[in-house]
């Protein structure tokens, strides 16, 4: 079975698009699946949303995403777990390919991701350049990671320490467990910590995580970005 765990923290708005599309591409799929929510101390109405859904709704109250996605993962019954974030859309495609893919012996995988909506040109080159650079260096974005159960237990789930770029640190761990792939299938995510922000204070954040490195995101300091949420 497949074990879809989308981490949820206030996402009323985007849940049912998540949800709708997960549930077509794995119908499609033809395999047994389930849906699992990670109702991270949500204040809206995902729990009532994620059931009405179809999900399973697990509660828990971190305010931090690797623990939330840890969560969601322990509750989870499926052999193949795929990590989908609340704002991002999955189809057919995507979702066979992550499948086929640990069917042939991987431990764990990504894929390519678009903006759900227009995004102006600095953006659209930014997000060109990362998926390449992802796809190079084998890591998967956060939107969308897949892996088998076995080799995320040996990995020791998500580093707890980190509170963003957690994806980042779960796709070194799995290599070390196996082939690890990143896809040439993509989802559409949101892109609206675009709209939430300036240029010039999410270029800030980002490039601080990239100077100051590990240390810039094992606390909530500095990473409002994630974590104040504002539309």
């Amino acid at each position: 079975m497949i074990s879809f765990v989308v981490p949820a923290y206030n996402e009323a708005a985007f849940l049912p698009a998540t949800l709708d599309a997960i549930h077509a591409s794995a119908a499609a799929l033809g395999r047994p699946y389930e849906i699992v929510v990670a109702n991270d101390a949500s204040t809206d109405d995902t729990a009532a949303i994620a059931e009405s859904h179809g999900a399973r709704v697990v509660s828990c109250s971190n305010r931090q995403i690797a623990g939330t996605r840890n969560a969601g993962a322990r509750a989870a019954a499926g052999d193949y777990i795929v990590f989908v974030d609340a704002d991002t859309t999955v189809n057919a495609d995507v979702v066979r390919a992550a499948a086929e893919a640990l069917d042939d012996g991987a431990a764990g995988g990504g894929c390519m991701v678009d903006w759900e909506e227009p995004v102006a040109l600095q953006w659209r080159a930014f997000v060109w350049v990362l998926m390449r650079t992802f796809r190079l260096v084998r890591w998967a974005a956060g939107s969308f990671l897949f892996c088998t159960r076995r080799a995320f237990e040996a990995a020791g789930g998500f580093d707890e320490t980190i509170y963003a770029a957690e994806e980042i640190w779960m796709s070194r761990a799995l290599k070390r467990q196996g082939r690890f792939v990143v896809l040439r299938e993509r989802v559409e995510t949101s892109a609206r910590k675009l709209h939430d922000h300036s240029s010039l204070y999410v270029f800030g954040v980002l490039g601080s995580i990239v100077l100051r490195g590990p240390r810039s995101v094992k606390s909530r300091k500095g990473l409002a970005l994630w974590y104040e949420q504002r539309s």
